[in-house]
């Protein structure tokens, strides 16, 4: 038995999730006649609040799609330095759109209305002009961190008042939604766009959905065929979304709870330095030791344990639907048996 905490990205489709995706009914999605992926569609839509939905095969593709409908070459936007689209999207924001990024040092990853202001290029021939902001909820190098609403209420007023578009990046929204105090409505009212993703706590093997209004959907399509993503019976994929979001997303307090409980007892060990606050599912660490940490994965590979390394002196696990009461009492003694 492996126990693997590298990512929520690992998770494997349960015999509930299966059989939903072995009975889809499917049609030619680019033709726009397959049932399941409209149906797919319309519920993310539905539930944010926002007019129409795209199904696409990966939250990177949606993000991309998102910053090349919104922006022309040679514009800018601004963003986290930590954030995925800047960090791990392979250079898509350059290689897609042909735009540069500015980007803000954060908060665990979150950032501020008033860095955003202060960013923003005046009408000067000599800048780039400014026409996105892209945030990131949670923040997966931030360690699972939140953003405040009132926060969020700051940014979009200022966007609305610079003429910026705002696109959310929620590959991990809904771990944010079982534990903050606004709804998915609440945050659909807040951005033009948003990329949620299926396939990392909600446990489905593949796919992403980006919102927006029909008008911002219709160009998405747009570019999503030039990327390449439209898919044709993709509903037996866009089955195991739809299952994911009836079923999966409540259960992810469960992933938040088994996260808080690691990292309450990795405090205790004299290698770890320091510990990123946990808010949901991710628990990032940094040792005392600046070159610990690929020591630290080996010693845990060596009991079948996959962790991360983010840094010469950071690891990190993420915990997800596929990690048991069992995983998690193996986990907890081998913590203990590693030597300070």
């Amino acid at each position: 038995m492996t126990i693997d905490l590298r990512s929520d990205t690992v998770t494997k489709p349960t015999p509930a999730m299966l059989d939903a995706m072995y009975k889809a009914k499917v049609g030619d999605d680019v033709y726009g006649e397959d049932e399941t992926v409209n149906e797919l569609q319309q519920v993310a839509a539905n539930l944010f609040g926002m007019e129409e939905g795209l199904f696409c095969p990966s939250g990177t593709m949606t993000n991309q799609i998102a910053i090349k409908v919104y922006t022309q070459p040679g514009n800018e936007l601004i963003c986290a330095d930590n954030a995925h689209v800047y960090k791990y999207e392979g250079g898509g924001i350059a290689s897609n759109s042909g735009v540069q990024a500015k980007i803000l040092q954060g908060n665990r990853g979150r950032i501020t209305a008033q860095q955003i202001e202060e960013a923003i290029n005046n009408d000067d021939i000599h800048f780039p002009v400014t026409k996105l902001v892209c945030l990131e909820n949670t923040s997966n190098r931030g360690g699972g961190s939140v953003y405040d609403i009132n926060d969020i209420k700051l940014i979009r007023k200022l966007c609305e008042d610079k003429k910026l578009n705002l696109h959310l990046d929620g590959a991990r929204i809904f771990n944010v939604l079982v534990e903050a105090n606004y709804s998915a409505k609440e945050i659909g009212e807040q951005f033009h766009s948003i990329s949620i993703c299926l396939s990392k706590g909600l446990g489905a093997p593949i796919g992403s959905v980006l919102l927006g209004t029909n008008k911002f959907i219709q160009q998405a399509k747009r570019v999503r065929k030039v990327f390449g993503g439209g898919m044709r019976q993709a509903g037996f994929i866009a089955a195991a979304g739809l299952y994911a979001l009836k079923n999966n997303v409540e259960r992810l307090k469960e992933d938040h709870a088994k996260a808080k409980q690691i990292a309450d007892i990795l405090k205790q060990k004299s290698f770890v330095k320091e510990m990123m606050p946990v808010e949901t599912n991710i628990v990032i660490f940094k040792l005392h030791d600046v070159e610990k940490a690929q020591q630290l994965v080996e010693d845990f590979k060596r009991e079948n344990i996959l962790i991360g390394k983010i840094s010469s002196d950071e690891c990190r696990m993420v915990f997800h639907l596929d990690i048991d009461d069992r995983m998690m009492k193996i986990l907890i003694e081998t913590i203990d048996r590693i030597n300070d």
